[in-house]
């Protein structure tokens, strides 16, 4: 078994636990889904699962019947009790959710620390039905898969005759996340250095990835800076990959979170065709094609039919900018499943702002001019690795909202990683791309390539102090992160 040492990192990387569970299941069908009467119990724990043929000590978010994460009735609202069952101190972040400020689960942002043995209760309304998850916003715990699904259903959903499929995107290292942040901060490496100036040579050291491509304007992008030790779908890899038990000819709905702490994907349904119906939980106007991109935190609902031949469908998420996958498999009763090589033919696309482009919200925000806008410049170098974000010119301040105000924020991208950015207690909509004016999807997380701009708009509606931040784990351990305050919150 592996376990991993204990390390500070920031507020201090958490260690884990001796105690292992067993692998849980992972949440498939309505049927599966848990109403609250109640304060329902979650527990921060730890648990057992098998990689590659070895055994991994890993956190995990069960219930009390050990399905790994929550169903919930929107109608019921958010009424829980998360208990700490580990040895260090933690915390959860309901990521998608719009919950009252000091429920958001950002340590010394929103909450204080759940210490070991304490429990913290939750009760709020549920603003929207979708698929969002949770998962630590404590020091490096979130690579060490402190996460879990988060589904809401409202009743269209329950009406609904179609099999769910959740799918929760991980990347994997048996090393300890603190020893990975300390191989990026110490490399020579490249990147654009801050405020843009300057590029360096590429690189490749103990495990840190360096690939490289070339983005409008002829702008170098470095696609991955970690290259971990797997790729998980539900907690296995391809080598073993999860079979669910499909109808032949039986409709589908793929809720796929990506849960990488580093990695972004493409989603791969080989040749059948899935309509996209929602990202980050809010429904699109339908969108039909075999491959669809999924950023770092992002989500995906997908529609699809399965074939009347009856033939398993396998269902792959591309690493980006190489050639290593994982999946699930969808199998109609009495079909075999082929083996897949957890290895492709040729590299995983890059992860662009083409599906964006393309996106356009059902539910979109009321048609008014801004009444602030506030350019974010995401700086950083991968030689020390240092990232940042500069509010209109100025580094490391917070941005300030006034309540009910319609806010711009524009998104410029001068260094050569992307950034999916996310923003805590609402929901933006996509409103430009390189200074074209769409009206886009609504969102909690957008990926910002190199050399482009993205622009979003929201209503301040949810007074508070708000985490805002880059979500590849180490550029926000680095740096790229802030808070939007409300005028007159201490």
């Amino acid at each position: 078994m592996t376990m991993i040492t204990r390390r500070q990192m920031l507020a201090g990387l958490a260690g884990i636990g001796a105690t292992a569970f067993a692998t849980p299941a992972f949440v498939r069908s309505a049927h599966a889904a848990m109403t609250h009467a109640d304060l329902a119990p979650l527990r921060i724990t730890t648990r057992q699962i098998e990689v590659k043929g070895r055994a991994a000590t890993v956190y995990g978010l069960l219930t009390p019947n050990g399905v790994s994460g929550l169903t919930l009735n929107r109608e019921d609202g958010f009424a829980l009790r998360l208990e700490n069952a580990i040895a260090d101190p933690s915390l959860i972040h309901w990521h998608g959710l719009t919950p009252p400020w000091r429920d958001d689960g950002v340590p010394d942002i929103s909450q204080p620390l759940l210490a070991p043995g304490a429990s913290y209760d939750y009760r709020f309304a549920l603003r929207r039905a979708g698929t969002h998850w949770m998962h630590s916003h404590h020091g490096l715990q979130e690579q060490q898969l402190m996460a879990a699904p988060l589904i809401i259903h409202d009743a269209k959903d329950r009406k609904t005759d179609m099999q769910e499929v959740v799918v929760m995107l991980h990347d994997f290292s048996f090393a300890d996340p603190m020893e990975l942040l300390e191989k990026l901060r110490g490399g020579s490496g490249h990147g654009a250095m801050r405020h843009g100036a300057g590029h360096g040579a590429g690189h490749n050291m103990g495990g840190m990835a360096g690939a490289m491509n070339t983005m409008p304007g002829n702008m170098m992008m470095d696609l991955n800076d970690i290259d971990h030790n797997a790729y998980l779908a539900n907690d296995r890899t391809l080598d073993d990959p999860e079979i669910i038990a499909t109808e032949r000819g039986g409709m589908v709905r793929l809720r796929v979170i990506n849960g990488g702490a580093s990695t972004s994907f493409t989603l791969d349904l080989g040749r059948v065709t899935g309509t996209l119906v929602a990202v980050d939980g809010n429904p699109v106007a339908p969108l039909t094609g075999s491959q669809f991109p999924i950023a770092i935190a992002q989500r995906l609902d997908i529609v699809l039919r399965m074939p009347d031949d009856g033939d398993a469908v396998p269902v792959l998420a591309l690493r980006e900018g190489a050639r290593e996958r994982t999946g699930i498999i969808l199998q109609p009763a009495g079909v075999n499943v082929r083996k897949i090589d957890p290895a492709g033919a040729t590299d995983g696309p890059v992860v662009g702002l083409d599906l964006e482009t393309r996106l356009r919200s059902i539910e979109t925000l009321a048609d008014r001019p801004a009444d602030r806008h506030i350019t974010v410049d995401l700086t950083g170098t991968m030689a020390g690795y240092v990232w940042g974000m500069a509010i209109d010119g100025v580094e490391n301040i917070p941005v300030r909202v006034r309540a009910q105000d319609r806010v711009e924020i524009t998104f410029r991208n001068p260094s050569m990683m992307s950034h999916p950015m996310h923003l805590h207690g609402h929901h933006f909509q996509v409103a430009a791309i390189n200074d074209v004016r769409i009206k886009g999807a609504m969102r909690d997380t957008v990926m910002v390539p190199p050399g482009q701009t993205v622009t979003i708009a929201f209503d301040a509606d949810n007074p508070g102090k708000w985490a805002f931040h880059c979500h590849h784990m180490y550029h926000m351990a680095t740096g790229m992160m802030t808070t939007l305050d409300y005028d007159g919150i201490a």
